[in-house]
């Protein structure tokens, strides 16, 4: 029973880091306020399969979990931060 058990914790374990999903951070300019990284946060909950948004208002970054399968494009964000009336400069991704 006991091997059975530790076999079920490390099937559970490694089905938990296949679906890791993805991190996106941007470099974006302009973001002055919680006002502002509110509005972005809204827009960036609106993709489908985001999970986590953290805006660092002092370093003008904007990072964005996205579950297995979803992904960010540059033109995207690009978009999303222009018409926010934000300047987007970068974007780095790395899996969870």
């Amino acid at each position: 029973m006991r091997h059975l058990t530790i076999a079920a914790t490390l099937l559970s374990w490694s089905l938990s880091v296949f679906a890791a999903g993805s991190q996106y951070t941007m470099r974006v300019d302009g973001l002055a306020c919680p006002y502002c990284a509110y509005g972005i946060e809204k827009k960036l909950a609106r993709i489908d399969g985001v999970e986590k948004i953290d805006v660092d208002l002092e370093k003008g970054l904007v990072t964005v979990q996205v579950r297995e399968g979803v992904q960010i494009t540059e033109p995207q964000m690009k978009r999303l931060f222009k018409e926010a009336g934000f300047t987007y400069r970068r974007m780095t991704r790395r899996p969870l």
